[in-house]
């Protein structure tokens, strides 16, 4: 059970898919933080996806 738990704690295969995911967060809020134009226009479109997928869902009910 030992052996277990430590291969676990010395497993790091995961840490740089993590750190990537991190980074791309970071990035983000960084270009929504310095360009607030570009930050409205994408919520903008993803209100129109989001219109637009309930709208379909609704008619195939």
């Amino acid at each position: 059970m030992l052996v277990r738990i430590l291969k676990l704690i010395k497993d790091k295969k995961g840490q740089d898919l993590i750190e990537y995911a991190l980074m791309a967060g970071f990035v983000a809020v960084a270009a929504g933080a310095i360009m607030p134009t570009v930050s409205s226009n994408i919520s903008i479109i993803f209100s129109k996806v989001s219109v637009s997928m309930s709208a379909a869902a609704n008619q195939g009910s």
